[in-house]
């Protein structure tokens, strides 16, 4: 790979970024990292070729990086949910979810339409809730879109993407459903009962967990990023999704704890208010037009993936 192309990666610190960076570099290229503090991501990812001062916002000095860049991977925005504890969906965190993605991407492609040398591709990252919830509904990347909180920000965030492609720009967007790590996210949290034996399904339990392994996240993102022909959505999620119930199973048996003291709907409504959807709803997410394309998952079933994970 040519180290002259240069990446400029937004949300690089974040758990999808530093995998993402790392994968990046490995392939050659020299990676830009656009942050809100520079110096510390420096100390945390050490080895880019720029580390910029950056906020999601419509102008700033950091716009003409992208003049001349290869790509731009974008996957800055406030966390949506920090697994099953988390931040509390208030008023004003939801306007700070839909507007540290739209602004941000707004400013992103208003730089891209005033570069002389405009990058050839931006991937854009976007939520598998795109496609609101369901317990019976299959969803490919054709499905239409839902009506919820999650799936308006992810429209939005995906509409201002697309506009990039007024300016010759090839756009992709990566749905990402639960992207196993433990040591972070969704499932660092879901641990944590397990670890000491409390495990179990969050009730109903029929609610469908669309999972990805790491390394088939990363690799999705850079099969969009290097594949000319792609554009457009692909599902960030394995080929086969679990019901929350049979995760749990499955997730006890791999770690070796029990999996039977559910978690009753009303507490989590209690705690987390309207933010519990995240959890005791849920949708069936498949991969269609990935794997017609050509990707190819190294983890297509969760115990594999699990076990991999956690040993």
């Amino acid at each position: 790979m040519n180290t002259t192309k240069r990446i400029i990666l937004t949300g690089a610190t974040g758990l999808v970024g530093r995998k993402l960076f790392a994968a990046l570099r490995e392939r050659g290229y020299a990676v830009v990292i656009f942050s809100r503090n520079p110096d510390a991501a420096r100390r945390v990812l050490p080895g880019a070729a720029e580390y910029i001062a950056w906020s999601p916002a419509e102008d700033g000095p950091w716009a003409a990086a992208i003049d001349g860049a290869h790509a731009i991977i974008n996957l800055a925005g406030a966390p949506i949910s920090q697994g099953v504890i988390g931040v509390r969906w208030t008023p004003a965190y939801k306007e700070e979810i839909l507007s540290s993605r739209v602004i941000g991407t707004r400013g992103l492609v208003k730089a891209i339409a005033a570069a002389q040398n405009r990058p050839t591709v931006l991937v854009n990252a976007s939520a598998a809730g795109f496609y609101g919830y369901s317990t019976t509904a299959t969803f490919d990347e054709d499905s239409p879109a839902g009506s919820d909180f999650v799936a308006k920000v992810s429209i939005a965030w995906e509409r201002e993407a697309q506009r990039a492609s007024e300016y010759g720009v090839r756009v992709a967007f990566i749905r990402t459903g639960i992207v196993l790590d433990p040591d972070a996210g969704a499932l660092g949290q879901i641990l944590i009962p397990f670890r000491v034996r409390a495990g179990g399904p969050i009730m109903p339990g029929a609610q469908y967990y669309s999972w990805i392994h790491p390394d088939d996240e990363i690799g999705l993102f850079l099969f969009a990023l290097e594949n000319e022909q792609i554009s457009g959505p692909l599902n960030g999620t394995a080929p086969n999704p679990e019901t929350n119930r049979d995760f749990s199973e499955i997730l006890g048996k791999v770690i070796g704890s029990p999996s039977w003291l559910a978690v009753p709907e009303f507490s989590l409504r209690l705690t987390l208010g309207e933010m519990a959807d995240l959890v005791v709803k849920g949708q069936r997410v498949v991969p269609n037009r990935a794997q017609k394309l050509g990707y190819t998952f190294a983890y297509t079933e969760l115990r594999p993936a699990l076990q991999d994970l956690l040993g």
